[in-house]
């Protein structure tokens, strides 16, 4: 392979990694402000977020098509064909995490101006911030191929499980005490739920960074804490 070609090739890698740059500051600025959206129940805030994630949704595609071309044109293998598939993973991901922001910002604006719930979102808020650092530490790992510092990611996913699964059977309390609570606890329940799959998302990136750098896929079953799929009204009673 000539100098030339495999410089247009390293051109077109660095290519792909700055729009996965741009995105994932996106997807970063998406989950703040729907959180500060949520914290501040700032309806505003949440139709601005709720517009942003076409940007989001305009990368991925420039990423895909791009991909696309570059297999096409340079027909890569080893090494170079995973940090096109890689970049083509991680986009798909950043992309479902701007929706699942979107999605918070949502339940803002039906919940309205309501601060009733104000414990209950500071929860939400400290999860969040988790989830965040999670993403902003993934994304740094990718940037630098950095396998220790994705594998640290992929265990702190039980973090963001347990902080979940015990808001969760705090709302199903609040709620079984005070039917009243019950429209806005669902609301918050589905944005908790949102953040928790983040951190999921954030997982997926760690097992894409690992297997971008080594070739192959994590030999250990994924790490879970969310416990809420085994709470049931009898234990909120004992």
């Amino acid at each position: 392979m000539s100098e030339h070609i495999v410089t247009a090739f390293a051109e077109e890698l660095s290519t792909l990694g700055a729009k996965i740059s741009e995105m994932g500051g996106l997807a970063e600025k998406q989950l703040v402000q729907s959180t500060k959206a949520l914290g501040d129940m700032n309806a505003e805030l949440a139709r601005e977020v709720i517009a942003a994630d076409q940007q989001l949704d305009d990368l991925e595609r420039e990423v895909e098509e791009h991909a696309v071309l570059l297999i096409a044109r340079r027909q890569p293998v080893a090494l170079d064909l995973r940090e096109v598939m890689a970049a083509v993973r991680i986009t798909g991901d950043l992309e479902r995490i701007g929706d699942l922001a979107k999605n918070i910002s949502k339940r803002v604006i039906a919940i309205g101006s309501s601060r009733q719930q104000k414990r209950l979102i500071h929860g939400i808020e400290r999860m969040s911030l988790l989830a965040m650092d999670q993403l902003k530490r993934v994304l740094d790992s990718y940037s630098r191929k950095d396998v220790t510092g994705a594998i640290e990611v992929w265990h702190r996913d039980e973090e963001i499980d347990a902080m979940y699964t015990s808001l969760f059977r705090e709302m199903l309390t609040d709620m079984m005490e005070d039917p009243r609570k019950i429209t806005p606890c669902t609301h918050l329940l589905f944005a908790a739920k949102n953040i928790e799959r983040i951190g999921d998302h954030a997982t997926n990136i760690a097992e894409t960074v690992h297997y971008l750098a080594t070739g192959e896929a994590i030999g250990e079953e994924r790490p879970k804490g969310d416990q809420s799929s085994f709470t049931s009204v009898e234990d909120l009673t004992k």
